[in-house]
């Protein structure tokens, strides 16, 4: 079965402003005429460009749950989980990931992936899209997964039925 994900407002915000940004640093030589530091602008673009593209290309699209695993879904490089390395899939109350700290990944654009920490769960890998509706999936080997399936209920009532 596949399980849907949508950005929460503060992703949608900050994809818009990111692009915006990105949009205008990439654009503005061509408009301002400027002559000096061509080679400069071209190199900046194709650096936001990459970023963007490998933010957009890594971001969480669905997650599908098959009789044998889990499936992250992106556009590159899915996350296979087998089922059997699964110790529990739990819905997460509000606010036990709040305050969570990037230590390296995406924190907006497009969602929130990568590793992160807090007080309350330790060290954790997220491929979410949302802030609320967060699903813990964890491991045998101690790892603590976040996602974040629009249906997060029946998404955990699915895993554990």
């Amino acid at each position: 079965m596949i399980y849907k994900t949508s950005l929460d407002n503060v992703a949608k915000a900050i994809t818009s402003g990111v692009t915006i940004i990105f949009a205008a640093i990439i654009l503005a030589p061509c408009f301002l005429s400027i002559d000096e530091g061509k080679g400069a602008s071209i190199l900046t673009a194709v650096f936001l460009l990459l970023v963007y593209g490998l933010v957009y290309a890594l971001r969480p699209i669905n997650y599908e749950l098959t009789p044998d695993s889990l499936i992250i879904q992106r556009l590159f490089m899915n996350v296979k989980i087998e089922r059997n390395q699964i110790i529990k899939v739990v819905l997460l109350e509000k606010g036990n990931t709040k305050w969570a700290f990037r230590i390296f990944g995406v924190g907006g654009l497009f969602g929130y992936f990568g590793k992160f920490e807090n007080s309350t769960l330790g060290s954790m890998t997220w491929y979410a899209t949302r802030q609320d509706r967060t699903v813990l999936v964890e491991t045998v080997d101690g790892k603590k997964i976040i996602i974040t399936p629009d249906e997060a209920e029946k998404f955990v009532a699915d895993f554990n039925g």
